[in-house]
């Protein structure tokens, strides 16, 4: 089909290179246009010499094609490697005798031997002459898969780089020339990383090559998320994290400062920061991610830091300023794990996507050929681990890393490849691991003939003397010299921490630094817990009405009127303010306070609800406004980001924001509460734990819609009691700054706006879990007053009963969420006359706790003291299973706040479903009649 032919929405597709893509994004804030790619087509006369010489050009194709699996990659040669047919020019008719070798062909446009777009024109090369020059650059130490790419572009870029040696840019940058001294450095870094990577040494002649280039090109900055392989020997060399402060480690000291409350982490979870310099005006800072052990979760963190990190030239720089000009992020991964774990596939996906992708990232897989103690065969069902990659079609080179100068050399074109199109690239580094999983394995029990080959192996850094040796670089006395230089080093850091009889003090980065000076540690006297959030109300009337102002000439959706007349109908009157109407405001307000904030998840956009609205579609042209930024004028922008069908990346992708800028209100909104434990890896290791074991904090809210309705066991419950447990809330009054993460379940508007503003209001960060509305989204009785939210106002904990005469409560009903609202209709429905068995309704208050963690012993305290001085029974209700929801958490706690009331032991009845193995039923009468008891429970006598 010709472009020509298309609808106008096909054509857009067209022209940003693949069907099916709307320009949805056109006026979000946060996108960027794709890079355009200016790169010389075919001349006539060369499209006309590949008709000629077909035969050629299938043959040589096929070398580009299958090169790499004929390729000298495997160090100890356990991939099968043979003769591909597809490499023989007899296939293809050529050079069937030997004299056939000798016939020269015109390889203009089949063989690049010139510079794009230079020297156009015949260009004789014998048969024999052309096989060689294709075997020299892809049967050798690197094999290279590109032929898969679906860009005509990206193919032809690969195969002039490979075979001219040149870049195919107006620009001549030659692949750079490892000279003598460039041989040094290599042999340096191998020596000094044969105590820990053993097998694996090229990899850090591999990253040096890679920061080298980006600095050369002006990156300034290097996000590096890695595993546990070779992080010792990285951090202690390349990342200069001075061995001392190793040794400290491992003699049980600790990597933190003390008095802040931190426990620390493991050796292999060690972090630092330095400055590289290249040099002159080549200077880069690398910054290794601190990451928990489950292997690949620190991906999607490092992808989404390095986003952040870019996040405010986007609103001040130019059009044609792109994700990936000064930042990068570099992503090492084990060949196991690559292949092995979903959230590799995640994050990949994300790479090219609006609203998520960095600029490229460079990928390297320290392919050691075995996952613990499984094989190859056992791990994955591709040829390759890196073929997981292709979903992109990212481009694969595969490397020897026996041959550290290719390795080098691999690299400098990955991120040639990245810098020029600022997509991802994946180098799959094939090394081995000398001792196994760890230095007291025995790999011999589980793969005796894949050890028996390494046994009989000299080291990669002993090859490659031999090799400087041959070549005269290196002398035998150099090499002593490097060793000997090296380990009396460590001998020297080592007696450091021998000497320091327990006070040695480790170095480790300041967290408080950079973007994020001026914020407070939340443990200190400087840290304010309880800020007012209320907002002046003409303030909050303006930016209720920017946030559904429409241009005269955008056609909104019929149905979408209403919406607009009722949020301005609540701001006109000062009432009827519905929770989208609330967190428009919440927005707009911390936007003109130069806060920004950033919405992620599925159908962020209009909400899953169909209630946010915040993001609009011309439904006659599909082009996109956010009110909001175009109307507003704030200083600060709102990013709407509809995301993949993504749990456990996109949620690493958001807290990977959060660490980077305190200025940013980062959110993450499941479609449903329950969708969340896809993610589970991310909240267990970084958003409950990562201030306890990294002093690293993070204002990342998580927005769950939560309540049973009948919708069955996987739309109902956002799993209150897993959050609960992971927080340090403790069985005391508890200083709010001291818990882990807050967890509430606001049952107003202003709850809700208060609760998102308090986020950056106050000077210090911390996750926020909101189990958020669903039923009470529309609920006019869930409404709020403009008043709730004016000036002086703040967030409530807890919730006292205003509908009752307080002197008469003989019995407070505690409890959290939407249920209140159907408890206040039962209690209407039982006044008059109670039923037998069921105490006087007007007798019974109905008390909120708005925020479960940190518990708010304090206040309930205050409410249930002076409030309810004569209540007798006290009663727990929740619409959960007795083994889920609030109550588990909740008992010991409210016994401890009921204990100081009474002074003495007071009973807390639980009222509720019965324990389940899931959330809820998916039968509906079975629901109804649960129901229907909890809500009665409420009210019937003890």
């Amino acid at each position: 089909m010709r472009p020509a032919a298309l609808s106008r929405a096909g054509r857009l597709a067209v022209s940003h290179g693949r069907i099916g893509r709307r320009d949805y994004h056109d006026e979000s804030f946060g996108y960027r246009k794709p890079r355009e790619y200016d790169f010389p087509d075919y001349t006539s006369q060369q499209l006309e010499n590949r008709a000629d010489n077909a035969a050629l050009q299938r043959f040589v194709d096929s070398m580009r094609m299958h090169g790499h699996r004929a390729a000298r990659i495997d160090p100890l040669d356990l991939i099968h490697r043979e003769e591909v047919a597809a490499l023989n020019p007899h296939r293809y008719g050529l050079g069937l005798t030997h004299e056939g070798l000798g016939e020269k062909y015109n390889v203009d446009g089949i063989v690049w031997t010139k510079r794009a777009g230079e020297g156009a024109g015949e260009d004789l090369w014998t048969l024999e002459d052309i096989v060689k020059r294709l075997r020299g650059v892809y049967v050798g130490n690197i094999g290279y898969e590109f032929m898969h790419s679906s860009s005509k572009t990206e193919r032809l870029w690969f195969s002039h780089l490979l075979e001219s040696q040149t870049l195919p840019s107006p620009e001549d940058h030659p692949l750079s020339v490892i000279d003598e001294k460039r041989k040094r450095r290599i042999h340096e870094l191998l020596a000094r990383s044969e105590y820990g990577l053993e097998g694996g040494e090229s990899m850090l002649p591999a990253l040096d090559s890679l920061f080298g280039s980006a600095a050369f090109r002006g990156v300034r900055h290097a996000i590096l998320a890695m595993p546990h392989r070779g992080r010792l020997n990285l951090l202690t060399d390349l990342l200069q994290f001075p061995p001392s402060s190793l040794f400290h480690k491992i003699k049980g000291g600790s990597e933190l400062p003390g008095g802040l409350g931190a426990d620390g982490d493991v050796l292999s979870h060690l972090v630092s920061s330095p400055t590289l310099s290249y040099g002159p005006g080549a200077d880069i800072k690398v910054s290794l991610q601190a990451n928990p052990s489950h292997l690949e979760a620190v991906n999607p963190v490092a992808l989404g830091k390095t986003r952040a990190k870019q996040f405010s030239l986007l609103k001040t720089s130019p059009a044609d300023c792109k994700l990936g000009d000064r930042v990068m992020c570099v992503q090492l991964h084990g060949d196991g794990a690559f292949s092995g774990q979903g959230v590799v596939m995640e994050t990949l996906g994300m790479s090219n996507l609006p609203h998520y992708t960095s600029g490229g990232s460079v990928h390297l897989v320290v392919d050691n050929n075995i996952g613990y103690t499984t094989p190859a065969s056992g791990a994955r069902s591709s040829m390759y681990c890196s073929d997981i990659g292709k979903m992109i079609n990212a481009p694969v080179l595969h490397v020897n890393g026996d041959h550290p100068e290719d390795v080098a050399r691999a690299m400098e074109i990955a991120f040639r490849y990245r810098d020029y199109f600022r997509k991802d690239i994946i180098v799959d580094l094939f090394v081995y691991r000398r001792w196994g999983h760890n230095e007291l394995d025995l790999p011999g029990l589980t793969s005796p003939l894949m050890y028996e080959k390494i046994a009989a192996r000299k080291s990669v850094p002993q090859l490659y003397e031999e090799k400087l040796l041959t070549e005269g670089v290196l002398t035998p006395a150099d090499i002593s010299a490097v060793r000997g230089e090296y380990k009396s080093r460590l001998d020297s850091e080592l007696q450091k921490v021998a000497s320091s009889d327990g006070q040695f003090t480790p170095v480790y980065p300041s967290l408080l630094e950079e973007q994020w000076k001026g914020m407070a540690w939340p443990q200190t006297e400087d840290a304010e817990h309880d800020p007012v959030t209320g907002v002046d109300q003409d303030i909050l009337q303006q930016v209720g009405r920017a946030s559904v102002k429409i241009p005269d000439d955008f056609e909104i959706h019929p149905k979408l009127k209403r919406h607009v007349k009722n949020r301005l109908t609540s701001i006109e009157n000062g009432k009827g303010i519905d929770f989208a109407t609330a967190e428009a405001m919440a927005f707009g307000t911390l936007m003109l306070q130069n806060y920004d904030v950033r919405i992620s998840g599925q159908d962020v956009g209009r909400g899953t609800f169909s209630h946010r609205h915040a993001m609009l579609v011309n439904q006659k042209s599909e082009g996109v406004i956010v009110p909001l930024n175009d109307e507003l004028q704030a200083s600060g922008k709102l990013e709407l980001a509809n995301s993949s069908l993504s749990e456990f990346g996109v949620l690493g992708f958001e807290y990977g924001v959060s660490w980077e800028r305190p200025t940013l209100l980062p959110i993450w909104e499941a479609q449903f509460g329950d969708f969340f434990n896809g993610a589970q890896i991310i909240i267990d290791t970084y958003i409950a734990s990562s201030e306890t074991k990294w002093l690293r904090q993070s204002g990342l809210v998580m927005m769950l819609p939560h309540g049973l309705d009948g919708a069955g066991p996987e739309h109902s419950s956002s799993r209150i009691e897993r959050f609960l447990q992971l927080t340090n809330d403790r069985y005391e009054p508890n200083v709010e700054n001291n818990i882990n993460m807050h967890v509430t379940f606001p049952t107003t508007p202003a709850q809700y706006f208060h609760l998102l503003r308090r986020q950056m209001v106050r000077n210090y960060r911390k996750p926020l879990i909101i189990a958020g509305p669903k039923g009470l989204l529309r609920l006019a009785a869930a409404s709020s007053r403009l008043e709730d939210i004016s000036a002086g106002t703040k967030f409530q904990p807890v919730l006292s009963d205003n509908a009752v005469d307080a002197d008469k409560v003989d019995r407070v009903v505690l409890l959290s969420g939407k249920l209140y609202y159907d408890l206040v209709k039962e209690r209407e429905a039982q006044k008059g006359t109670p039923a037998s068995g069921f105490v006087d309704p007007d007798t019974v208050a109905l008390v909120r706790v708005e925020e479960l963690a940190p518990f708010p012993f304090e206040k309930l305290e205050e409410v249930l003291g002076s409030k309810y001085p004569n209540a007798a029974e006290y009663v727990w209700v929740q619409e959960e299973p007795r083994n889920q929801g609030a109550w588990t958490h909740v008992e010991g706690r409210t016994r401890e706040v009921l204990r100081a009331v009474k002074g003495r032991e007071t009973a807390l009845v639980y009222r509720g479903r019965r324990e389940s193995a899931i959330p809820a039923t998916g039968t509906g009468r079975i629901y109804q009649a649960q129901q229907r008891e909890v809500l009665e429970g409420a009210f019937r006598k003890l």
